[in-house]
């Protein structure tokens, strides 16, 4: 396998970087590492470990060794900050009174945040079906769509993810995940995604939809496209034209539009949902890392009442269903969010953040390009400027500075620094987190121009 190959969605775990980041590591800190490495299946991606943390709280993971670091990956979990203390307490009363809920049963706080969830969204999107974890929230769409269309085909993005299982893999565009796994169902056709992108105005360009007509009119066969509204990886920002004229393709062929938005939404772009900035709206939306404001594993789907037809399958059937802790966390968190006028904030932050990237990328040449919403920002580095050849071995250094500095990303693509702070972050943090990124790309360029 080609390097380059192994880091489509994270850094190198395995490179001379990785061994130099263990030797700063202690002792005590080692030997858990080991201990992990003795016990779990190793899977791309994750192992080896990277630290072992041992509490966090508000924008901070801290190690084994005491050290703190401002998280700015958090698998996407921490919109409200690790153990918000108002999501905490609402948990807790909850295990006080109902912990867990049987199947063929419901209780009162799901029903609660069903109804809380719902009346976020347009009128249309009005169903609900909860699950445990987001990769069963795309499972669920993906079935309910061939239910409803009768056709079993998927259109989705190339370089796309939606989770880990056989059917999100086979939607999906990782190669960690698809390596060995043979014929894949839902059979299903991957078109480029969008190249459109404007740091200020997401109407920018007209859109880059065509392809999917294309298929669609050869192809009865697809009832479902599935795409991530927005990403912070090495792909474009979806320009305005480009959901809308998807929108209307999807109508005119009678497919279901999927939108996945797992990781963005619940106020990371500065909507509650990250379909907002385009003015569409997707026949059904999958929900989750956030929405058990990272204290209990909770998704969801919801969708048309009009699609409410597959009464005679299970789509979902998972013990933890209609968990009381997750609805409890999921509905304390979209409180937290409109009380402390967390969307509003975000908003702010965009704009603070895009003109310190902006001004940075116009300093050092090796920033190729800066994309971002809200607190969902990309920083992409590369060797050349014209060529854009993907800056690996500069993202490396850049990402191990970084942490011994207190600052957690994740690389994406080998060279994309992904930047995804809690929503909750403090002005002061932020340009101090900022100010980590900027030294580092700063010393290492200049090593290498050096050279």
């Amino acid at each position: 396998m080609q390097k380059n190959e192994l880091l489509t969605e994270g850094d190198i775990n395995f490179s001379s970087a990785r061994k130099t980041w263990y030797s700063l590591l202690d002792t005590a800190t080692i030997q858990s590492l080991e201990e992990d490495a003795a016990v779990f299946l190793h899977q791309s991606l994750s192992t080896p470990c990277l630290d072992v943390i041992v509490s966090c709280e508000g924008i901070y993971i801290t190690d084994a060794a005491g050290k703190n670091y401002m998280d700015f990956h958090g698998n996407n979990v921490h919109q409200v900050g690790y153990r918000n203390t108002y999501v905490l307490e609402k948990v807790k009363a909850q295990m006080d009174i109902l912990p867990f809920s049987p199947r063929r049963y419901t209780n009162p706080v799901t029903i609660a945040f069903a109804h809380k969830l719902i009346s976020l969204l347009p009128a249309d999107l009005n169903r609900v079906l909860f699950a445990p974890g987001g990769t069963s929230a795309v499972s669920m769409a993906l079935k309910l769509a061939k239910v409803v269309t009768g056709k079993h085909q998927v259109i989705s993005l190339k370089d796309s993810f939606h989770g880990a299982s056989l059917d999100a893999i086979a939607v999906g565009g990782e190669l960690q995940f698809k390596k060995y796994m043979g014929a894949l169902s839902p059979e299903t056709v991957h078109i480029n995604q969008p190249d459109h992108f404007s740091n200020n105005d997401l109407d920018e360009g007209t859109g880059d939809a065509e392809e999917l007509e294309s298929i669609l009119k050869n192809n009865p066969e697809v009832g479902a496209f599935i795409a991530e509204t927005i990403r912070n990886t090495e792909v474009q920002i979806p320009s305005v034209s480009y959901w809308k004229k998807v929108r209307e393709i999807c109508t005119k062929y009678n497919v279901l539009l999927i939108l996945d938005e797992i990781p963005i939404a619940f106020g990371r772009t500065g909507r509650m949902f990250a379909f907002e900035h385009y003015q569409i709206e997707p026949d059904i939306i999958c929900l989750g890392k956030g929405l058990g404001a990272g204290i209990i594993p909770f998704a969801a789907i919801v969708t048309r009442d009009a699609y409410n037809v597959a009464t005679d399958v299970s789509l979902g059937h998972f013990t933890h269903e209609k968990s009381p802790l997750g609805a409890a966390a999921a509905l304390a968190m979209l409180e937290y969010l409109e009380q402390k006028h967390i969307l509003e904030k975000v908003r702010e932050d965009e704009i603070f953040v895009r003109n310190i990237l902006v001004e940075m990328q116009s300093k050092y040449p090796v920033i190729g390009a800066v994309r971002g919403i809200g607190l969902l920002w990309a920083i992409e580095l590369v060797n050349n400027p014209e060529t854009k050849e993907k800056a690996i071995d500069l993202a490396e250094k850049v990402l191990y500075e970084c942490l011994e500095n207190g600052l957690s990303f994740k690389v994406s693509g080998g060279n994309v620094i992904q930047l995804c702070p809690p929503l909750i972050i403090s002005r002061t943090a932020l340009k101090n987190a900022l100010q980590i990124v900027e030294l580092a790309i700063a010393k290492f360029s200049k090593m290498e121009s050096n050279c």
